[in-house]
């Protein structure tokens, strides 16, 4: 759905797995430092809000989106026990197709990442015409992006530790 249709950082709390025993990687991109740290912000805070405990969440930065997937494959070496890791990151289009490679880049790399961990690795990189929609979508009037990737990383945390680690038994149809 189009973020100018919903506003999806606004979620009824009460539906959210609590996160008191998970675990969770951050990685954030210091290039477009006005976006990413305000896309932090409302990650961690939404994290701790809905029960994770800040010792339990482990933040690193790195130069700018295109160093996600290897930071995040890293800090899944170094944590192994993370739950899910949430990349965050904004590139903004320019003159060139620069953002093209950058995006596209960026997304198989996490995508082959969680699928070869068996762990969620959030995408939340911003990847927005200008830099009017990534402040929209940083806190502006499309809601907080980093508010949404901890909701997804919560929610996929406990659907992993519900079907892989048999927490409450498998679901089935």
């Amino acid at each position: 759905m189009a973020s100018h249709l919903k506003n999806l950082s606004e979620f009824d709390a009460s539906k959210l797995p609590n996160a008191d025993d998970m675990v969770f990687g951050m990685v954030v991109s210091d290039w477009n430092p006005k976006i990413t740290h305000t896309l932090y912000d409302g990650c961690y805070h939404t994290l701790v809000e809905n029960g994770a405990k800040k010792k339990n969440i482990h933040t690193i930065q790195v130069p700018g989106a295109f160093e996600l997937p290897i930071a995040a494959k890293l800090l899944l070496n170094k944590y192994p026990t993370l739950d899910a890791v949430i990349c965050l990151g904004c590139v903004i289009k320019g003159d060139t197709k620069h953002d093209d490679y950058i995006n596209q880049s960026v997304a198989v790399g996490l995508t082959q990442l969680g699928l070869a961990s068996n762990k969620p690795i959030i995408f939340g990189l911003l990847t927005t015409n200008d830099e009017q929609q990534a402040v929209d979508r940083a806190g502006g009037k499309h809601g907080n992006k980093g508010i949404e990737a901890a909701i997804t990383a919560i929610r996929m945390a406990d659907l992993r530790q519900e079907l892989v680690q048999n927490k409450k038994g498998a679901i089935g149809f």
